[in-house]
């Protein structure tokens, strides 16, 4: 078995609105397809980062909440790459997301931070 590389990565949120703002309008992902599925009652929207990764977001009307942060069985927290960390960070506050403080990462010697989506589900920036 030969695994090339990670299509895409689903979450399930709780405020759909919410959700699409801040992965569209705030982190930049751009809209695959949007639907809604009256027989899940819930929105399904794909998004895409890059030619290679797509992130899938699921809004139904009462999702369970994270059971801790940020440690629980499942996704842990989503990570992506930058070039630079301080230009990023210094963005997303601007966008009114805060940021933990920017540390190194003990085992690769990089720049990196973490803040959350608008469900507590923690994302990373390294460089």
């Amino acid at each position: 078995m030969k695994l090339s590389q990670i299509h895409h990565i689903a979450i399930i949120v709780s405020d759909y609105k919410l959700s699409r703002d801040f992965y569209v309008e705030k982190l930049g992902f751009s809209v695959i397809r949007e639907n809604y599925r009256p027989d899940k009652k819930d929105w399904k929207l794909d998004l895409r980062l890059n030619d290679a990764t797509e992130l899938e977001i699921f809004a139904p009307e009462n999702p369970p909440k994270r059971p801790s942060y940020p440690e629980a069985c499942g996704l842990r927290h989503l990570a992506f790459h930058v070039e630079n960390i301080e230009d990023v960070v210094s963005e997303l506050q601007g966008k009114g997301i805060k940021c933990e403080p920017i540390r190194t990462d003990t085992f690769t010697g990089t720049k990196m931070t973490f803040f959350a989506d608008p469900d507590g589900l923690p994302i990373e920036l390294h460089e």
